[in-house]
């Protein structure tokens, strides 16, 4: 499938990084390499990269609050005061974990979780993209590097 949307250059890239950041597990990471050492443009892949990858981003998000603190403390038994005492955090500063929605496996549950308890929006989607695009640039360069010795 990876061989199948690297044929569609710059749009399959943004598809297998829109797929890589739901929760399914696939890696846009091979996509990404193989159309730098394809020979495209590293900054237009990191763009179509990085849209892809923050709109998967933002799709745990909202998922994530589809969810109901009433779920937490009937099926967890967790108190209504923690419930409330971390959506106040999440609200503040604690919607800037979303930079960390790049790391692979809890990267997903991380959005999740910040969408579940209503995390400040403009902020999580700010620092998600801001992590993402640097992931994209930090890849796509050594990349570039690596495929430049070759």
């Amino acid at each position: 499938m990876l061989d199948g949307l690297a044929e569609y250059g710059y749009w399959g890239l943004l598809l297998a990084s829109f797929l890589a950041a739901t929760v399914l597990p696939f890696s846009s990471e091979v996509v990404f390499a193989a159309l730098i050492a394809a020979g495209m443009d590293v900054w237009t892949s990191v763009f179509y990269a990085t849209i892809g990858n923050a709109a998967g981003g933002a799709t745990c998000y909202y998922v994530g609050k589809l969810g109901k603190t009433e779920w937490l403390e009937r099926w967890f038994k967790i108190k209504p005061e923690k419930i409330d005492k971390t959506i106040r955090w999440l609200h503040g500063k604690g919607a800037i974990m979303g930079f960390f929605g790049f790391l692979p496996a809890v990267g997903d549950a991380i959005l999740v979780a910040l969408g579940f308890m209503r995390a400040n929006v403009p902020v999580v989607m700010v620092s998600m993209t801001i992590g993402k695009l640097l992931r994209y640039v930090l890849i796509g360069f050594g990349t570039d590097q690596i495929v430049s010795w070759l």
